[in-house]
């Protein structure tokens, strides 16, 4: 599962310098400054973001500095030819608003006037934010706190950095996005609305198309070897060296022979292959003559049904969704796939929204129980507190939970997930010998297969995220960040029993803000708008709020603190004391960001 595949041509920053366009004194005079900040926010974005593939983020400056319509014009030519997503004009002075402005309807934008007495950046900042405004272009308003000299452009003060870098890491999500696919293996799961892949939300609100496979192309793959066999006998092997196989917790008279669960072994890393290439292609296929099968559907993200047509009579689809989300496998270290169990493509958007803001690997879960304070006590004798003294949510899934979220990595020393390029392979054997494999609970999977299972560790900072459609409204994002909890391993037990043990299990207790849906923990499980959620390591609140703003999907429940939040500068237009209303209003005023 190589890094490189046709997916991975990612979109770069534009950045436009734009100046006043008087000549005989004043432009010339102010080449050189504004050129500055241009050069240093593109310093600034290539030494702190990167791609999902671990290489820098690129930018592409303009030729010349932008005084009017014509260079403006020019700026747009070159940006569509390098492949640029997003744009972030830069000044010092005045300029002329809509002469100089960028017009493209779909790429994410920000303006970083300068904040200098000496000419008015601040002034062309605010001219040509009304002119988005007018246009219906919205565009993020970057302008620092405190005034710097004008020979000092080319220093960017932190909370100018602070707002380029969050722009940027939530545009490029989005741009990143833009004419890829969902691929959708199979159709509804056990009617879980999630699971019904709505064409008309991927196309207006993300950029993605849809792609459909049937469940039965899995078959057709395996039943006549359309697979790399090389890299099946290397899978095989590595998982006899490096997986653990867990007891079997069904009744004795319904376990499997050996004969069969060996099988099961080879069925399913087959799917895992099979699935993989179903997303993004796979050019060893040349080798065996399948040039169709090659191809692939251009999937940034997929999903699989599985329940109940499928398990109940071949093996579940576990082990694929835990290996393709996990951040390594029998090729290595690697970038995840985002694979949504039972089709949930909403949670699955949730889980590619938090894996291009942090390239790390994703968490699903089902938001299984509430345990308050006193049922804890009662079952198990333990008192909760500290994070967890209002209670915690067993986040627990049978399928695509990655490896990774057992916590084996480490940042400074603590629990952490971390994007491939920084995980180590000490780290992968100890996030391997953290996972259990266990045979599947055939009273719901009557055709078997294995499940991960693993205890995350406590201490990690989380944010749980859903994307949810409301009729008559559209997507919604919630948000929640929190912390995962240490148990002790008698108490995780007792509690884990009264679900399922042999599936992973992270015990999750949200920030508290003693208002809306945070009052305490029970109202942040009762708010929540399905069944499943998604896991992103990092307090990312902000940056999902920012990405849903580009997006034009409105937050119906955070946790973020208020001075976080950064969305276009158009939001105040719609109120600023009731900025989670005004967020709603300003969505639905301008419309998704793809729409037709």
């Amino acid at each position: 599962m190589s890094n490189k595949s046709k997916t991975n041509t990612f979109p770069k920053v534009g950045i436009r310098p734009t100046i006043d366009g008087r000549m005989g004194g004043v432009r010339e005079s102010l080449e050189k400054q504004t050129m500055a900040m241009a050069k240093a926010a593109a310093d600034l974005i290539l030494k702190n973001l990167k791609y999902p593939d671990s290489n820098p983020v690129e930018c592409i400056i303009a030729d010349t500095t932008i005084g009017g319509v014509y260079e403006a014009a020019k700026a747009d030519e070159k940006f569509t030819r390098e492949g640029v997503g997003l744009t972030l004009t830069v000044t010092p002075c005045w300029c002329y608003g809509s002469e100089t402005m960028d017009m493209d309807i779909h790429r994410p934008k920000a303006i970083w006037g300068y904040n200098g007495t000496e000419r008015p950046g601040a002034v062309y900042l605010a001219a040509v934010l009304a002119a988005h405004c007018q246009k219906g272009l919205p565009a993020f308003s970057i302008y620092g706190k405190e005034v710097q000299d004008l020979d000092k452009t080319a220093i960017i003060p932190e909370d100018v950095k602070e707002k380029i870098l969050a722009f940027v890491k939530a545009g490029m999500a989005a741009a990143i996005m833009r004419g890829k696919s969902y691929l959708s293996i199979g159709n509804v799961s056990m009617g879980i609305a999630g699971s019904i892949v709505d064409p008309n939300f991927f196309e207006d609100y993300v950029g993605i198309r849809c792609e459909y496979a049937d469940m039965t192309e899995i078959i057709r793959r395996i039943d006549r070897e359309i697979y790399d066999k090389e890299e099946f006998k290397k899978a095989l092997s590595w998982v006899k060296k490096n997986l653990k196989e867990g007891p079997d917790t069904n009744p004795k008279e319904m376990q499997k022979s050996r004969e069969r669960k060996d099988w099961e072994w080879e069925f399913i890393i087959k799917m895992a292959m099979t699935c993989r290439d179903l997303m993004i292609g796979n050019p060893r296929l040349l080798d065996y003559s399948f040039s169709e099968e090659a191809l692939g559907h251009n999937a940034i993200a997929g999903g699989f049904q599985g329940q109940r047509q499928w398990t109940d009579h071949f093996p579940n689809g576990d082990f694929a969704e835990t290996m393709l989300n996990s951040s390594f496998d029998w090729n290595g270290i690697r970038t995840p796939y985002i694979f949504a169990t039972e089709n949930d493509c909403l949670n699955g958007m949730a889980m590619l929204f938090g894996y291009l803001l942090t390239n790390t690997a994703q968490i699903f879960a089902d938001v299984r129980t509430f345990w308050s304070p006193e049922a804890v006590k009662k079952e198990s004798g333990h008192k909760l507190d500290g994070i967890a003294e209002s209670g915690i949510i067993h986040l627990i899934n049978s399928g695509a939970t990655a490896i990774d979220g057992c916590g084996e990595q480490q940042i400074d020393g603590k629990p952490a997930l971390k994007p491939f390029w920084e995980i180590t392979e000490k780290e992968v054997k100890k996030c391997l010998d953290a996972c259990l494999f266990n045979h599947a609970v055939l009273g719901y999977f009557r055709g078997g297969g294995f499940s991960v299972d693993f205890l995350t560790k406590g201490g990690m900072p989380f944010t749980m995220s859903r994307v949810n459609l409301i009729k008559g409204l559209g997507p919604v994002l919630q948000i929640a960040e929190g912390y995962s909890v240490t148990l002790e391993d008698n108490v995780h037990n007792m509690l884990d029993k009264r679900t399922n043990p042999t599936w992973a299990t992270t015990w999750f207790a949200p920030k508290l803000t003693g208002k809306g849906a945070f009052i305490d923990t029970y109202t942040v499980m009762r708010n929540w708008g399905a069944n499943h959620g998604s896991l992103s390591y990092g307090h990312i609140g902000a940056d999902l709020i920012t990405l849903a703003s580009i997006l034009r999907i409105p937050v119906c429940m955070h946790n973020v603190e208020e001075k976080r939040i950064f969305r276009p500068h158009a939001w105040a237009a719609f109120g600023t004391s009731d900025i989670e209303g005004a967020d709603y209003r300003a969505c639905k005023n301008f419309g998704p960001l793809y729409k037709k």
